[in-house]
């Protein structure tokens, strides 16, 4: 279940309420008259079914509450009450498989953009799959892999190039076309100051053999990103986060963007092709499979609502 609340003007009160009394999949219908303050309204909460939210989402918003008041949606994770369980047998679908595009939008629009937090993620990640490299620490890897955020706007590149959202698009692809380069700018300089103060032996690279998987790029990397980008998108449609976890450590993005700068240092720059190629067919891959998987399920669920420019607030 998902506990709606829509702030909304008096005069779009009734009509709200009769959206959400006439939906199946509605239990815990409230309405607090004269109770909010900015914007003034009224205020009225229910509790959805997944499978029922973007229908009733989409409705509200046609109602233009959106704009003169304000929708939110949060999850539910305990529910104890016949009337949810009737709403969520009532609603067609399974809640596991149902796609609340708003929701979608509003979480990949706010993973991708780019902040102090996300490049210091990126720019450890990235500082972490270096020293993986040249401690030929594949536990270290995994870390790094672990650590990357790139996957937040990579998935909104996917949302917003099949939703036609290009101003989702165009802050996905900042964050990433200044991400990525600040970062490995930063990993190259602390490794270049560990080579010359002796802290690391840059050389040893060649015989690190247990982390040669990250330059070596070929026909399975481009699979296992595609697998990558498609797991990470069913788990972003679907409410299953745990599994994100380990879409994260099968892709080799910031490993391979940690490599390259090592590779530099070194002198090595047969490697560091290598690894710029990794870089790039895993980006390639994880956008267009989540892309396939998105137009996929919106052949299901369409939503006219979608089309609305991303919301900053």
């Amino acid at each position: 279940m998902l506990h709606l609340r829509a702030v909304c003007p008096p005069e779009r009160t009734e009509e709200a309420l009769t959206v959400l009394r006439a939906h199946a999949g509605t239990a815990h219908l409230i309405a607090h008259r004269g109770v909010a303050v900015s914007p003034p309204g009224d205020l009225i909460e229910a509790d959805v079914a997944r499978e029922a939210a973007d229908e009733i989402v989409d409705a509200l918003c046609a109602l233009d509450l959106d704009h003169s008041g304000g929708i939110t949606l949060e999850a539910v994770d305990t529910a104890l009450s016949d009337a949810a369980d009737a709403a969520e047998e009532a609603a067609p679908g399974e809640g596991a498989d149902a796609v609340v595009w708003q929701e979608l939008l509003g979480r990949t629009g706010e993973e991708s953009r780019f902040n102090a937090t996300f490049l210091a993620f990126l720019a450890i990640a990235c500082l972490l799959a270096a020293v993986g490299v040249l401690t030929d620490s594949a536990v270290t890897i995994v870390g790094a892999m672990v650590v990357g955020p790139e996957f937040g706007p990579l998935a909104a590149v996917a949302v917003g190039l099949v939703l036609r959202r290009w101003d989702l698009v165009r802050q996905a692809g900042t964050a990433l076309a200044i991400g990525f380069p600040v970062s490995m700018l930063v990993t190259f300089g602390v490794v270049l100051l560990g080579s010359v103060t002796g802290l690391f032996d840059v050389d040893a690279v060649v015989n690190n053999h247990q982390v040669d998987f990250v330059y070596k790029v070929g026909p399975l990397s481009l699979v296992v990103a595609l697998l990558a980008g498609a797991a990470g998108m069913l788990a972003m449609t679907s409410a299953k986060s745990a599994a994100l976890v380990g879409v994260f450590i099968s892709v080799t993005t910031v490993p391979a963007a940690g490599y390259a700068m090592v590779a530099v240092v070194a002198g090595n720059w047969l490697r560091f092709l290598g690894s710029l190629g990794q870089l790039v067919v895993n980006l390639i891959g994880i956008v267009a499979a989540a892309a396939i998987v998105l137009m996929l399920r919106r052949r299901v669920q369409r939503s006219p609502s979608m089309e609305r420019p991303l919301s900053r607030g």
